[in-house]
């Protein structure tokens, strides 16, 4: 078993519920979507094949209790299910990125997912899997990024139709480069709305720096 990884890098979560946290990153290559938003497109094509236990070797030489799997898009490789099982298995604290077009309900019930759910204005929103939303569990979250008030608008009413506050997390995210983190506070805070405000930590530290 191989999978294609671009990179695994140790820095600290800049964002959901394990934010600050030193953590060891694992990117996975490839990606079907294409956001406009996508910092990460490095990440859509190269990467090496590597085993699985290679993959494990190079994680546990870092001092953390927390990884993170992401992308790219992590779940388009289906070892995938494989990494993050065997992570669950040493007892790290796993979390897993994905953009919400992949099918979530075959990972491990021991990750916890930050299930990313894209807005018009990222371009793939006919690309959500909603089926998804029967799958997420207490403690997972969901991540909204907020390009601009129509972006907003559309966010707020979907987590208002499928009661999603009630259900897990909800953050609320502003793409770096189309909407202020004030602006968007300031509608969160107007509107009483019952979500998580979040801007990335590692772009305040690090810009976007690759491998950070």
């Amino acid at each position: 078993m191989t999978i294609r990884i671009t990179e695994i890098f140790y820095s600290i979560q800049g964002e959901s519920a394990t934010i600050g946290y030193p953590t060891v990153f694992v990117r996975l290559t490839g990606c079907p979507m294409r956001c406009t938003y996508c910092d990460t497109a490095y990440a859509f094509h190269g990467g090496q094949k590597q085993s699985l236990d290679d993959i494990l070797a190079q994680i546990t030489a870092y001092p953390a209790k927390h990884v993170c799997v992401t992308g790219g898009e992590p779940l388009a490789q289906p070892a995938c299910h494989d990494l993050l099982t065997a992570l669950c298995d040493l007892d790290y604290t796993v979390s897993l990125e994905t953009g919400g077009a992949m099918d979530i309900s075959q990972v491990d019930p021991r990750v916890y997912v930050v299930l990313d759910i894209k807005t018009p204005a990222s371009g793939e929103e006919p690309n959500n899997k909603y089926g998804n939303l029967d799958h997420i569990k207490p403690t997972d979250c969901l991540k909204f990024v907020i390009c601009g008030e129509q972006d907003f608008n559309w966010s707020k009413a979907f987590v208002a139709e499928h009661d999603l506050s009630s259900r897990c997390d909800v953050f609320f995210s502003p793409s770096a480069e189309q909407l202020s983190a004030t602006e968007l506070a300031d509608w969160i805070v107007r509107d009483r709305l019952p979500v998580r405000m979040q801007v990335q930590l590692h772009k305040i530290l690090w810009n976007d720096a690759a491998g950070r």
